[in-house]
């Protein structure tokens, strides 16, 4: 497809996810939406994420879930979205912060998570789940921190399906400490608060996430399903940002405490 093709009033996520998966690649922001015309339904905001994807030189590991604003989920008849993590943007928190990229003129963000590793594969054909369903396929919970990130800096400003298109928003993934006993505690009583540069930004508990983490995980078991991804054992699952989002640029360090369970420390690199 030409530029000049691109720039016309035509939605081509044939053009748009190789320009985002490039900038990726080079670390390097993109001055605008590809092509100017953004996607208007969720459908087509996974149409780019797709190709995207199949054409992502590393091996798809996990998935993020996060929430759609209030304000657009009637129109777009979603509660919640989708982002892939792949195996290169994963690592293992250590006692030394761990270093993240944060890519100049794009965007940048820390988010506290509670994740799930799968447990067994999920069934291929079931796209409808309930939490109570999903709790059977839960392996592990860990402690960790999603890092968000887009060669776009106005991604989350342009709505919900630009944020589909470019990998959910997602830069990589942070494990911290495996929560054994996660079914004994109460998900108000896992608390977490983020602190960026020394200073509280927000505070919450897995029962901020609405429906409970299991609900996340319940609303991705069905989504993948229905795109043929159905989930494997071992794959990963972020289950939503319990604090917030929290914006951050190269040289910010960001510490997320889940109190008596753990923490995890990362910092932000420029990136390469």
């Amino acid at each position: 497809m030409t530029v000049s093709e691109a720039e016309s009033d035509t939605f081509a996520p044939a053009f748009i996810a190789p320009q985002f998966v490039q900038a990726r690649l080079a670390g390097v922001s993109v001055p605008g939406y590809p092509g100017g015309v953004i996607p208007t339904t969720m459908a087509q905001g996974y149409a780019v994420q797709e190709i995207a994807i199949d054409s992502w030189p590393d091996e798809l590991v996990g998935w993020k879930v996060g929430l759609v604003p209030p304000q657009h989920r009637e129109r777009l008849g979603a509660e919640r979205l989708a982002g892939c993590i792949f195996r290169k943007n994963l690592w293992d928190a250590g006692a030394t912060p761990t270093p993240f990229r944060s890519i100049s003129g794009g965007f940048t963000a820390v988010e506290a998570e509670f994740i799930i590793r799968l447990g067994k594969d999920a069934p291929e054909g079931k796209t409808d789940w309930t939490a109570e369903e999903a709790a059977d396929y839960v392996g592990e919970l860990i402690l960790g921190v999603e890092i968000a990130g887009s060669p776009l800096a106005t991604i989350n400003a342009l709505g919900p399906p630009v944020v589909a298109s470019d990998f959910g928003n997602n830069d990589g993934q942070i494990l911290g400490p495996v929560l054994a006993n996660w079914r004994d505690i109460a998900w108000e009583d896992m608390g977490v608060e983020t602190i960026i540069n020394g200073v509280s930004v927000g505070k919450g508990t897995a029962a901020s996430i609405p429906g409970s983490p299991l609900a996340a995980l319940a609303f991705l078991l069905g989504h993948v399903a229905s795109r043929g991804r159905p989930l494997k054992k071992g794959m990963l699952v972020t289950t939503g940002a319990s604090t917030g989002i929290h914006d951050v640029v190269a040289g910010d360090t960001a510490t997320v405490s889940f109190g008596a369970l753990g923490q995890v420390e990362c910092v932000a690199v420029p990136a390469r």
